[in-house]
């Protein structure tokens, strides 16, 4: 018992231990290594060795069985090839952790890519992994639906912090007193309701990141609380005494013009330099619309296969359709729209009359773009474009 304690406490590569002991015989002590540490090497020793002995024991996970008496050179060498076996194991346990961990990144990273080509698209990715790499705060900028959040987590998932939380407050949609306590948490008693201390998004955020959705929402109060934060690494729970430190990276997003919010004196100037370290664009869609055609496959495998299996694509002059609308709800509409597409769509292909009446036979917004030239598109293809949206 006295050695299971010390292996449990500071565990070895390898075990021999006698099959005949007063407290615990050998194949129990077997089980116990194994159950503690699988890839321990356990050797079991014995004077009376019989082949149901050795049996339970390799049974139970024992590498090999020695019987006494034996020779120093004998059990040197089961010692070394044992060690050799323990190192083994050590190396496909490590593997198989490492493999498992990478899965576990990709899936969490799966719904986390930019889709699209584009120029701008191109652009913006190039920023996100420079800004992932640093410490920085992030202040993503664009309009509503262009995604965001998107944006956001993909800087968590690119950084060092990646293992770490990510924690999203949508601020808009808290007032201002429920905001405060989301953030920074609160004591028990501190106002009417508080049965209970509750942590705070940045504490839960600790060692992670946080993600601050429609800051540009935020109150006064709430806008110099937040100054703190940034400044000290520090808070204080609502109705609490007790300054608290944080190690959070602060990722920002609005779709309000935050230069003009300081400057009509409804957002603090020292905030908006504190999160602006780094600006990142995010385009409308109307902005990029070469994006459209792998979009819309995106959205078509990402629905298609929990709502109408037999849509596989889209055609041509469905794809056309879309080109000629504005998208003002950008690439959220633009997911809604496919969505309800694929549910009423009768062939393996989404066509034109498949499309919500407002999309069909949309004459060209002359004012907004230019008609689309893609470059993977045959010569007739893009002629036949260009006289449609003409």
């Amino acid at each position: 018992s006295d050695g299971i304690a010390t292996f449990q406490k500071s565990p070895f590569d390898m075990v021999v231990t006698d099959l005949k002991m007063e407290a615990m015989d050998g194949i129990e002590v077997v089980k116990r290594i194994r159950s503690h540490q699988p890839d321990a090497v356990v050797m079991v020793v014995s004077g009376f060795g019989t082949i149901e002995t050795a049996v339970a024991a390799m049974r139970e996970g024992a590498f090999d069985f020695i019987e006494k008496p034996f020779s120093p050179e004998v059990l040197r060498a089961k010692v070394e090839k044992g060690l050799e076996v323990a190192s083994t194991r050590k190396t496909v346990l490590r593997l198989s952790a490492e493999n498992e961990a990478l899965q576990t990144d990709v899936k969490r990273q799966k719904g986390t890519q930019l889709v699209g080509t584009s120029e701008p698209i191109a652009q913006l990715l190039d920023t996100v992994q420079k800004a992932a790499a640093t410490s920085a705060t992030v202040h993503i900028h664009g309009e509503s639906g262009t995604g965001k959040e998107l944006i956001a987590r993909m800087v968590h998932n690119l950084s060092p912090r990646s293992h770490g939380p990510f924690v999203v407050v949508h601020c808009a949609a808290l007032a201002e007193s429920l905001l405060e306590s989301e953030l920074f948490g609160h004591e028990k008693g501190s106002f009417t309701g508080a049965s209970k201390r509750k942590l705070g998004r940045f504490e839960l955020a600790d060692g992670g990141t946080i993600f601050l959705d429609e800051i540009g929402d935020i109150s006064p109060s709430t806008q110099t609380k937040l100054l703190r934060v940034l400044q000290e690494r520090e808070i204080q729970r609502v109705g609490g005494e007790e300054t608290l430190k944080v190690d959070v990276r602060v990722l920002s997003a609005t779709h309000r013009d935050l230069k003009k919010e300081v400057e009509s004196g409804r957002f603090r100037e020292d905030l908006f330099y504190r999160l602006h370290i780094v600006p990142l664009h995010v385009p409308a869609l109307r902005e990029r619309p070469e994006d459209l055609q792998e979009l819309a496959v995106h959205f078509i495998q990402k629905h298609a296969p929990k709502m109408n299996p037999r849509v596989k694509g889209i055609s041509k002059n469905a794809v056309y359709a879309l080109e000629r609308y504005a998208w003002p709800g950008n690439v959220r509409e633009l997911e809604n729209v496919i969505e309800q597409t694929i549910v009423f769509a009768e062939s393996d292909e989404i066509q034109e009359a498949d499309l919500p009446v407002f999309l069909q036979s949309l004459p060209a917004p002359h004012s907004e773009r230019l008609p689309v030239l893609r470059g993977d598109r045959p010569l007739p293809d893009v002629l036949d474009n260009i006289e449609r949206q003409l």
